[in-house]
């Protein structure tokens, strides 16, 4: 059984995330920008690392959303699977 193949965040989780994407597509625009200006090239890697950083954050928040509402009632369902692909998604995250 695919338990959890739809996320079932609050409104208010999904607001948040959204916020910081949007947050995170205005930076990578005014890097694109500050490229077509021929802005000091550390500026822009500056930049680059902020971006990184946010996203990480945006990453790490929406890991902590899935184990605690997917990956716990999967769980809860007897679908311990789950843990596996748990582990594998966190495998690839620290590559």
């Amino acid at each position: 059984m695919e338990y959890c193949r739809n996320a079932h965040h609050s409104e208010e989780f999904k607001k948040d995330l959204i916020k910081r994407l949007n947050k995170i597509e205005g930076q990578v625009k005014g890097i694109k920008k500050m490229i077509e200006e021929n802005v000091y090239c550390d500026d822009i890697l500056n930049q680059i690392t902020g971006i990184r950083s946010a996203l990480a954050g945006v990453q790490e928040k929406l890991l902590s959303g899935h184990i605690k509402t997917c990956v716990f009632d999967q769980i809860k369902e007897g679908e311990v699977e789950v843990v596996e692909e748990l582990t594998r998604t966190i495998r690839r995250m620290l590559k």
